[in-house]
């Protein structure tokens, strides 16, 4: 990169955000022989990924093939077609899926990259073309030491998900630390990683020990320090630079000065889309409300729509028309000792043995162990006109213990703090309970004593929790003979109030299948290209498996390096 006076330097690629689809499209590019430039306008580089489980979803993935799962390419289009409808033809479709794999083999090869495979994770539906496994992917566990100084600037997990701050790895760590009361073996375990941990903070200040996206994204930032990716943090853009008709660069704030970055072959947004952009949730979000303060994004806070608005300040269009503009989550608002709230995804604890939601008439609307964007879609529809969306999430003693509830961990972490704070509410009876959340008691007690008779024979008339591979590996493999039903019987009784947000957004930029960003005529803009959430979602806004985000994020940050460096990418033919 070459400097060009006080207030202005030259490179080749601009990359606007540091989630792992931008960092991989300025991977891609540095090693093929580009200067490249990272902006990060947050102190943290990693965005959303590097709070985010990690999971990438790649059909046809090389660890799959290597464990001996093999599928046509028609198998995951198949499953597309069912899931997303006439978003299964959209060329980026075909972009992803042929180039989702080379991206897996490439940054193995050529990066700081070892990847894990999740060939035992199963795709959210079980529909015509789904797989119980052999399409996940996420990255290795990463000594942060190899970060040198830049451990500083990766954005930690988020806490509430942690021990202490220490992230577990989902999968088999977890489990053991869900068993490590039960099993010897798990006990052992979680007793060592738990004193490695303690070791990094006592010698470290941190975990070093980094899993998860934390992992994902720390591998990215030591391959793009290998290749000479110069990384800019706290540099926000304010707005792209145009000449002779094509984007050519952008200005940032740095330290309270304008600067000019100039890019010769194109500027790549990856600023994480609008999950805190009041304004653009408002007018895209139905339940987010008039002031669009109703929709409660786990995604960071500094995540606030520029790429977008500075896209459309030079021709972009933003595609609306997504059978959900956001990656629905529930969330429960988790208070914080520095006074603030923690928008608290609820990934883990609605699967359980023991747990059932509820809606304020006291009924349950859902099938519990389902996906979070069902989750939430089926919450959307069971609330009347009007009415505020929102329910509880129950569990008896037995389950919190075992499982914790929302943020608040097992036994033994301490529940009283959560409950003087009003995050969790608990009483000695359901009917005190109903009394506290302001639900029917009457429907509540009708509805956990149906709950209870048919969990005790593993059924689940209303909803049939438990009998798809998603609710089975999201429940607890070990509890019979249903792992994703256990009654709620033992009090005290406990209940934390959910409602809708999301793990980012997916209304975005229109893009081609080589991720330039297209005007309102749908042509391309020179020199403008969309990754990540920036990007509209190339599932037509709906969420068919977990990692639906980061696999296509990371395969166009991939496809957007090889044009970016003149090299040709798979099954795209350019206009």
């Amino acid at each position: 990169m070459a400097q060009s006076g006080d207030n202005s330097m030259n490179c080749d690629v601009l990359v606007l955000g540091s989630g792992a689809a931008g960092l991989t499209a300025a991977v891609v590019s540095a090693h093929h022989g580009l200067k490249v430039v990272v902006a990060e306008k947050s102190s943290w580089f990693g965005g959303t990924s590097a709070i985010s489980g990690g999971w990438l979803w790649i059909p046809r993935n090389p660890l799959a093939v290597n464990a001996g799962i093999k599928e046509d390419i028609d198998d995951p289009l198949t499953y597309l077609r069912g899931e997303i409808g006439n978003g299964a033809g959209d060329a980026r479709i075909d972009s992803f899926l042929a180039n989702g794999p080379r991206m897996v083999s490439f940054l193995a090869d050529h990066a700081e990259m070892e990847w894990i495979d999740g060939n035992r994770i199963p795709d959210f539906h079980d529909t015509p073309g789904s797989s119980i496994g052999g399409r996940s992917v996420s990255a290795a566990p990463f000594d942060g030491r190899s970060l040198g100084s830049l451990i500083e600037r990766l954005r930690p997990p988020l806490r509430e998900a942690t021990i202490w701050g220490m992230a577990v790895q989902g999968g088999a760590e977890m489990s053991h630390f869900f068993n490590a009361s039960r099993s010897l073996t798990s006990s052992l375990i979680v007793t060592r990683r738990l004193a490695r941990f303690a070791w990094h903070r006592l010698r470290h200040g941190r975990d070093m020990h980094l899993v998860n996206g934390n992992a994902l994204v720390a591998r990215l930032l030591r391959s793009a320090l290998d290749k000479g990716v110069t990384l800019l943090a706290e540099a926000p853009a304010t707005r792209l630079i145009q000449e002779q008709g094509r984007v050519a660069g952008a200005v940032l704030q740095v330290k309270g000065t304008s600067f000019a970055i100039r890019a010769a072959r194109g500027v790549v947004l990856a600023t994480g889309g609008f999950p805190h952009d009041p304004a653009r949730l408002a007018a895209l979000v139905p339940h987010a409300g008039p002031q669009g303060l109703d929709h409660h994004s786990a995604a960071p806070r500094t995540n606030t729509g520029e790429g977008l608005r500075m896209a459309e300040a030079v021709g972009a269009r933003l595609r609306d028309d997504l059978a959900s503009a956001t990656a629905m989550a529930p969330v429960s608002l988790a208070p914080r000792s520095d006074g603030g709230v923690t928008n608290f995804p609820h990934l883990v604890d609605r699967a359980k043995p023991g747990f059932i939601a509820v809606t304020p008439d006291g009924r349950r609307f859902v099938n519990e162990a389902d996906s979070y964007y069902d989750f939430v879609s089926a919450l959307l529809r069971a609330t009347p006109t009007k009415a505020a969306p929102y329910c509880w999430l129950i569990a008896d003693d037995r389950a919190r213990r075992r499982w914790g509830i929302g943020a608040v961990k097992p036994f033994p972490f301490p529940l009283r703090p959560s409950q003087r704070s009003g995050y969790v509410l608990s009483a000695r009876s359901l009917a005190e309970l109903a009394e506290l959340c302001g639900i029917n008691p009457t429907a509540l007690a009708a509805t956990v004593h149906k709950f209870n008779e048919a969990a005790h024979r593993g059924e689940d008339p209303l909803f049939g929790r438990g009998s798809s591979p998603y609710n089975r590996i999201q429940g607890d493999a070990h509890n019979r003979p249903n792992a994703s039903l256990g009654p709620l019987e033992q009090a005290p009784f406990h209940a934390v109030r959910i409602v809708p947000g999301s793990l980012g957004t997916f209304a975005g930029l229109k893009t081609d299948a080589l991720a330039r960003v297209l005007d309102g005529e749908d042509k391309p803009i020179p020199g403008l290209f969309a990754v990540g959430n920036d990007m509209s979602s190339v599932m037509n806004g709906r969420y068919p498996s977990g990692g639906i985000t980061l696999g296509p994020g990371m395969t166009f940050g991939f496809v957007v390096g090889r044009h970016l460096a003149g090299l040709p990418v798979t099954r795209i033919e350019e206009t």
